[in-house]
């Protein structure tokens, strides 16, 4: 269990389940699952994953989605966002001149605290809009009201410091290739085939990663 799993487990699901005797009267198991397992992915690793898209080529745009989200949370400072992922800040450089962001309009938005507050509501607010047909009205809008107050909590509470650009790309790989995995029933071949890996590849990574193939069938 990492930093994030141990702090959300251990802190900030006790903050949920205050929130929602606070407000609803009741603690939703469900809710408070839904929430938690969203903000273990920290707002820079919110992806979605397409395995329509061969692994190289998605992980790619991972890549350079990650750079761009790292320099919206550092105000579009580039020797920050380089720090951070840990990577020469000629490949910032590099990221920035071909998916052409406009870093001085970074520089102009949100800090990397309000961006973070921003995206902790915004899980709260469409989790909680998932349950809104089984709660009473009155009860919802009471923890909609709650909602900024109590991502001012949790943001207070999770760590600050993002995943580097080594440690988002295992992440992404992991995510990739269990998705994949499970559209192909565990088959090793057929999921290689399927997103553009030779099968010698893909098996090598599944074992660095520490997939088991079997558990997808």
């Amino acid at each position: 269990m990492d930093e994030l799993e141990h702090i959300i487990d251990q802190k900030i699901k006790p903050l949920l389940e205050t929130a929602m005797h606070k407000n609803l009267g009741i603690t939703i198991a469900e809710l408070e699952t839904d929430i938690s397992d969203r903000l273990k992915k920290s707002a820079i690793l919110d992806f979605e994953i397409d395995i329509a898209i061969p692994f190289k080529t998605a992980k790619r745009k991972f890549k350079h989605q990650y750079i761009a989200r790292l320099l919206q949370l550092n105000s579009g400072n580039v020797e920050d966002a380089a720090r951070v992922a840990r990577v020469d800040r000629r490949s910032v450089h590099r990221i920035v001149a071909k998916q052409k962001i406009d870093v001085q309009r970074l520089r102009e938005t949100l800090t990397a605290k309000q961006y973070a507050k921003q995206h902790v509501l915004g899980i709260i607010e469409h989790s909680l809009q998932t349950y809104k047909p089984a709660l009473n009205p009155r009860k919802y809008e009471a923890f909609q009201r709650y909602a900024p107050a109590l991502s001012e909590d949790i943001i207070q509470t999770l760590p600050e410091t993002p995943k580097t650009l080594k440690e988002a790309e295992h992440e992404f790989e992991d995510a990739y290739f269990r998705k994949a995995l499970t559209q192909f029933r565990g088959n090793v071949s057929r999921t290689a085939r399927a997103i553009g890996l030779r099968f010698e590849t893909l098996h090598r990574k599944l074992k660095t990663l520490g997939i088991d193939a079997k558990e997808a069938r």
